[in-house]
């Protein structure tokens, strides 16, 4: 049994060369900038949404554990004795904070990286 070979491919024209070398550059950027420019830009969107919705959260819980201290503290830290809400506010959103940032995950722009 003999292999049977393939047809010799006609040879180009120059100019059909040429636009074969341009079509393919064309493609090559587009697959090097368009679609990286579209993942980064998904990234800014929902890392923008994120950052709005948690600096909202943050300053409703903020609100609410300065709400809270006030209720529980009663007239005991009334008058000049008032900031002590302020710092237990300040120190519980300081430990909150500590938290969210130590979970920040480093990762690639790039799928699969």
């Amino acid at each position: 049994m003999e292999a049977t070979r393939p047809e010799p491919a006609t040879p180009m024209s120059p100019v059909d060369r040429v636009s074969d070398v341009v079509e393919t550059v064309k493609e090559y950027a587009r697959q090097e900038t368009v679609e990286p420019i579209k993942g980064a830009a998904r990234w800014v969107a929902v890392g923008t949404v994120a950052s709005l919705s948690l600096g909202v959260s943050m300053i409703y819980g903020s609100l609410a554990i300065l709400r809270v201290s006030q209720d529980l503290g009663g007239s005991v830290l009334d008058g000049s004795w008032s900031f002590v809400h302020y710092l237990v506010t300040v120190a519980i959103l300081g430990v909150i904070v500590k938290v969210a940032v130590s979970r920040i995950g480093r990762s690639s722009l790039a799928r699969g990286a």
